[in-house]
């Protein structure tokens, strides 16, 4: 992999950490400033439930945004390490069309392969 694509793939994976923070800060943002609701024609429990199923949303949709952030974090440490672009089962270079598709990738594909295969069998 070229140099000027390793620089163009770190100004991506910038760009997607400074996003996920925006929208990490926008969802806990969101979570504070929300009133209950005023009520609900069909009493309490369908208010509570509803707002039960809203926070698991909301909760679901930040740990998705934080394992995201976690995992571009992990990505801009590897190139500050001079690791970036090496498998972290196999130990050889990952293909740069993967990592260009994916750049926080971490895997080769053919250890991705074998480790949904193995998490297929269990």
């Amino acid at each position: 992999m070229t140099t000027a694509n390793l620089k163009i793939i770190r100004l991506r994976l910038e760009d997607d950490r400074k996003r996920l923070v925006e929208q990490l800060e926008q969802i806990r943002a969101n979570r504070s400033s929300e009133e209950r609701r005023e009520g609900s024609p069909f009493g309490k429990r369908e208010e509570e439930a509803t707002e039960t199923a809203e926070l698991e949303n909301r909760m679901a949709l930040e740990k998705r945004v934080l394992d995201q952030l976690a995992m571009v974090d992990s990505a801009l440490v590897k190139f500050e390490k001079g690791t970036y672009g090496i498998c972290e089962s196999c130990g050889k270079p990952i293909d740069p069309e993967r990592l260009e598709a994916l750049p926080q990738a971490t895997l080769c594909m053919s250890c991705k392969a074998a480790q949904a295969k193995n998490a297929k069998i269990k």
